[in-house]
């Protein structure tokens, strides 16, 4: 063994034997005794100082270069290095290859693919290049990966489908003495008779109605008509959609980046239809039109326009990365309860934005600053959409391996009421299987899938330090 490879071994041991300890916090040397750009601690063991050497060197002062075409990895782009030849010529190593990630190419996938080149989207759809994939936005009432899917059926007010036990409203306009009662049962679209629509009391000054879908919808427009009372065309000329999972907490819709309420132009006149598309569409069980002005009264027949989730969003067909390692999700969308800090140094924190599956570096996954089961990690989907899976991954922390091995899950729609994942036979929080090591995926299904906008993993229990690498399953339906 030479001189170089046993003063590697030493100082690596010496690290990883340190790093099993209770965490200690070091300080900076006041002089850099270290070599490349490595980092030079005090306060740390018996030694007067210690160096936390960069990728590719070691010793104890980091002035040693590490041997082998792999080290320090040659690749980009999260790439596997692979020794195709023992064989070393000078300095220079070029017997190996690069395996580049889907999405990247070059001879150490250097190049992402502009996957967005080919024009996948159709429709319409606005493509965004993504890391080694792409996304598509598709205009309402396209959905699908490629916006190739049109979410358009007519949901069930005119043909029936849609009960009158699934339809309420805030109040009920009665006319002739109470004799005729203008329903929101009655508010369906081409509706006949003389008494065929819905109408609010007059004394209603905040009006509604609401269908209960009886189940999670797609809802990409709406298509109203007004009607006519003792010879008077009533009708809503404009109004404002809201809409909830659980028919208590409500969501007025908005456009994209638009603060204010969204107002619908409404009806002109009593007979004919006026058609409004959501864009972006609205998943929902519960949906509430909300008159803004009315003439003569808040009189009012309809129709919905969408489809079931299920059609295109099913659990094997909705199991689509969402956006950890490609980087759809951005830094910005992901929190934790707290950071830890090897060593207390800041540019060894392990922060909630390295949480990405297969991520790597000195610092390539997320760890708290203490092992409990309070810590946990939040993933900010900026919407809701179903969820159905997740893939979770540990990582090494200078040669020491570390990993969740089990695990719950937590979700919100405003980050305030939280729900946990429950086990489908015992109703109990369901506590998930995690990983055995440091570097291989374990996958967890969501039996039944859910609907959430935040999405929390809650450590529960772990291998050293609780450390962790992830990606979530499911789409924007």
């Amino acid at each position: 063994m030479t001189a170089s490879r046993k003063a590697s071994e030493v100082n690596l041991t010496a690290i990883t034997l340190l790093l099993c300890l209770s965490p200690v916090i070091g300080d900076y040397c006041e002089v850099n005794n270290c070599h490349n750009g490595a980092t030079c601690v005090t306060g740390v063991g018996e030694e007067p100082f210690i160096c936390i050497c960069a990728d590719g060197f070691a010793g104890d002062t980091c002035n040693l270069t590490e041997t082998g075409p792999c080290s320090p990895n040659p690749c980009k782009n999260d790439a596997s290095c692979q020794v195709i030849a023992p064989t070393r010529r000078g300095d220079v190593f070029n017997e190996y290859i690069c395996n580049c990630r889907a999405g990247f190419e070059g001879a150490h996938c250097q190049t992402n693919v502009n996957d967005c080149a080919n024009r996948p989207c159709k429709n319409g759809g606005v493509c965004r290049d993504l890391d080694g994939d792409y996304s598509c936005q598709c205009p309402s009432p396209y959905v699908g990966k490629q916006c190739h899917l049109r979410c358009i059926s007519l949901l069930g007010m005119e043909g029936g489908a849609i009960a009158e036990s699934q339809i309420s409203a805030s109040s009920v306009h009665y006319s002739i003495l109470g004799l005729q009662r203008w329903g929101p049962e009655l508010a369906r679209l081409n509706n006949q008779g003389i008494v065929n629509a819905w109408t609010s009391a007059t004394h209603d000054k905040n009006p509604w109605i609401e269908i209960n879908m009886q189940k999670k919808m797609r809802l990409t427009g709406i298509i109203t008509q007004g009607a006519s009372r003792m010879g008077t065309a009533e009708y809503i000329k404009a109004f404002k959609v809201s809409s909830s999972f659980d028919g208590k907490t409500y969501t007025t819709y908005r456009m994209d980046g638009q603060r204010r309420d969204k107002v619908l132009v409404g009806n002109t006149d009593n007979d004919s239809t006026k058609t409004n598309l959501f864009d972006p569409p609205i998943v929902a069980q519960y949906i509430r039109i909300i008159p803004v002005v009315c003439r003569k009264a808040c009189t009012l027949r309809m129709e919905l326009v969408g489809c079931e989730l299920n059609v295109y969003s099913n659990t094997t067909g909705c199991s689509e990365p969402m956006g950890m390692k490609s980087r759809l999700i951005s830094d910005g969308q992901l929190s934790a309860s707290s950071s830890f800090r090897t060593w207390g140094i800041d540019s060894f924190t392990w922060l909630p934005q390295f949480a990405r599956l297969d991520k790597q570096g000195k610092t390539n996954a997320w760890s708290p600053s203490q092992n409990n089961r309070s810590e946990w990690i939040q993933v900010d989907l900026e919407k809701t959409k179903r969820l159905t899976g997740i893939v979770t991954q540990g990582a090494k922390d200078f040669g020491v391996v570390q990993f969740v091995s089990a695990f719950k899950v937590a979700y919100s729609n405003d980050e305030e009421s939280w729900s946990m994942v429950k086990d489908i036979n015992t109703d109990s929080d369901k506590l998930f299987q995690g990983n055995i090591d440091n570097n291989s995926h374990m996958k967890n299904v969501f039996e039944p899938p859910f609907y959430a906008r935040y999405v929390r993993v809650v450590p529960w229990e772990w291998h050293e330090r609780i450390t962790l690498r992830m990606e979530l399953l499911g789409c924007d339906d």
